[in-house]
């Protein structure tokens, strides 16, 4: 680590510069300007903008930036890396070649699997890669209510051992039903919070008016949850900082920035860009954040608010501006050449202080660090049988009133009531492929119970088969979907004995499979490789009749209890407004 009294003499040129980008046009996210100017890099962080000549030293590389721009490095405002299937290597050797240089992670889905060692691991990753990772405290883990079954309980003496953890920058997910109900640990993380002098970052979903109102008695500062432009507008005018979220399944910005476009919002200062969770495919496809301002900018938001955006809005958002977020002295040196602010596609990245990507991809080999067990060896859980997931009912009708939790395509985290009637054969209900009914499963995985309750979903079109995976936020017990008990069991033992990933059966066969063998939620193959077996996943998936966009994501997401109207959990069924399990069998109106 550079002494500080290194930077501060080549701050004054005693120390002439490592890198010096040259000849290009800054993109001042400061003061709003643009106008030519060079920059000095020492080590990993810069030193001087225009007129460097005294700085520059036999020794220092020179990047030609003549005919670019120069943008700040990217930062993603709120984002579970791990829900990339990604490691936090194979994640930035996709997004960095795009531009985006820093993500603010809570790390709480290796944390739910593997505790405060699994998080260490992954920060420690960082440190050799060129991107950086912010990591928010999360409010407590898991986020389920009632509370699920997962590896690590992160709770307010986690809060007291990692607040001084250098990366750490605020108190991540404070889910607002937590604040509603007063849970006590969530409570002692915000009072620490306040002594601690750490933001608190908000997840308040469909929240407006006295709801609202109450929520923000807990000091949140910053809400990335707005499905829609008034909503947005509501928490900007109450004082918040608004993310805007465009995730590979949630598609916000254009909706969100409505408040900008055509409700005549100009003070933008306090809206950032964020992408929750997105996939391989979808980055290699897409883009990233450059995405994102892109997307801004066919809007008709001005290219230079479009970057501040992704930028320095989101460092103030963060209470991170003296570390990232402009091209100033003092700061990291995370340095984007662009050839057309109107286009945005990113040509070179220079991240901490070095050469980083040309062209659209990493110029040095990145390989993946050696891993413990505590994150290679997480299932401690026996194989499931097809009589552990039969559904049994206590009726000698033909037939039986259900719940099922039903997806849509075009509202991936909210599942609504659909209420069927299925057959019951020999005691034991039946799901209906015709009707679109399948059955839906959560098994236990961590050893604490042998929780594998049974429910019902809709909306997946499966006519045969079973999907499975290990990776589901935000508890990543083993999730699967399915028509028939003996596939899904094949799908569920084959996770197993893999230690995790995704799989798809069909007639007791694996007709596709992606291993995710760190934590049983992410893989260190190359972000390409990754985006292949996504598709196959998919088109498996489709073979059996699943018609949804993205037939992984909608089905990892089904534990999330923080967005109404159902989940299911290893406890069950979830009532995601009444906050309480319930019994599909017995839909109480």
């Amino acid at each position: 680590m550079t002494d500080i009294r290194d930077f501060i003499r080549a701050g004054r040129a005693e120390l002439k510069a490592t890198l010096i980008v040259s000849g290009g046009t800054l993109v001042n996210v400061t003061s709003e300007e643009i106008y030519p100017a060079d920059v000095a890099i020492y080590q990993d962080r810069i030193v001087a903008v225009g007129d460097v000549s005294d700085y520059r030293g036999p020794e220092t590389e020179i990047v030609d930036a003549t005919d670019h721009y120069l943008c700040p490095g990217m930062i993603d405002g709120h984002l579970h890396v791990e829900c990339s299937k990604m490691s936090v290597t194979s994640f930035a050797k996709a997004v960095v070649p795009l531009g985006t240089t820093s993500i603010i992670s809570g790390l709480d889905q290796i944390l739910v699997v593997s505790g405060l060692e699994g998080a260490r691991e992954f920060l420690d990753e960082a440190k050799a890669s060129p991107l950086k990772i912010f990591w928010g405290a999360p409010c407590k883990t898991p986020y389920t209510l009632p509370r699920s079954n997962v590896g690590y309980y992160f709770g307010p003496d986690d809060h007291l051992a990692t607040h001084s953890w250098p990366e750490c920058v605020g108190i991540w997910e404070t889910v607002r039903e937590f604040v509603d109900t007063m849970d006590d640990d969530v409570l002692a993380a915000i009072e620490l919070a306040e002594k601690t002098r750490l933001p608190i970052l908000g997840c308040s979903p469909m929240c407006r008016g006295h709801k609202l109102n109450s929520y923000l008695q807990a000091g949140v500062r910053a809400d990335h949850e707005s499905y829609d432009a008034e909503e947005m507008l509501e928490k900007l005018r109450k004082g918040m900082h608004v993310v805007v979220r465009e995730s590979s399944i949630s598609h916000f910005l254009t909706e969100n920035l409505r408040i900008v476009t055509e409700m005549g919002i100009t003070a933008t200062g306090r809206i950032s860009f964020c992408t929750d969770d997105v996939v391989a495919s979808d980055i290699l496809e897409r883009g990233h954040l450059d995405n994102m301002v892109r997307m801004a900018i066919r809007m008709g938001v001005p290219p230079l608010t479009a970057i501040q955006m992704a930028t320095i809005n989101g460092a103030e958002a963060l209470k991170i501006a003296n570390k990232v977020g402009s091209i100033s002295p003092g700061l990291a040196a995370d340095i984007l050449l662009v050839k057309d602010l109107d286009d945005f596609r990113v040509s070179t990245v220079i991240a901490k202080g070095k050469l980083a990507a040309r062209k659209g991809a990493l110029v040095a080999d990145l390989p993946p660090p050696p891993r413990s067990t505590a994150i290679t060896k997480t299932f401690k859980v026996d194989r499931v049988t097809r009589d552990d997931l039969v559904v049994r009912a206590d009726t000698a009708d033909a037939e039986i009133p259900v719940l099922t939790l039903a997806v849509t395509p075009d509202k991936i985290f909210v599942r609504k009531r659909r209420d069927v009637t299925l057959p019951v054969r020999d005691g034991i209900v039946e799901a209906d492929p015709a009707k679109d009914v399948q059955y839906v499963c959560v098994v236990e995985r961590y050893g604490k119970t042998r929780n594998r309750p049974v429910a019902f979903t809709s909306g997946f079109g499966l006519r045969s088969g079973a999907l499975a995976t290990s990776t589901a936020p935000d508890d990543n017990n083993i999730v699967c979907v399915g028509t028939n008990p003996d596939d899904m069991a094949a799908a569920i033992n084959h996770i197993i004995d893999n230690q995790g990933g995704q799989v798809v059966v069909d007639g007791g066969k694996v007709i596709s499979f992606l291993p995710l063998p760190i934590g049983g939620i992410v893989s260190d193959i190359e972000p390409r490789e990754m985006a292949g077996k996504e598709k196959a996943l998919d088109e498996a998936a489709r073979t059996l009749g699943c018609a949804l966009p993205w037939p992984f994501m909608y089905m990892f997401v089904l534990q999330i209890t923080a967005i109404p109207d159902y989940a299911i959990t290893d406890l069950g069924a979830i009532d995601c407004v009444r906050l309480k399990v319930v019994d599909p069998l017995k839909p109480a109106a």
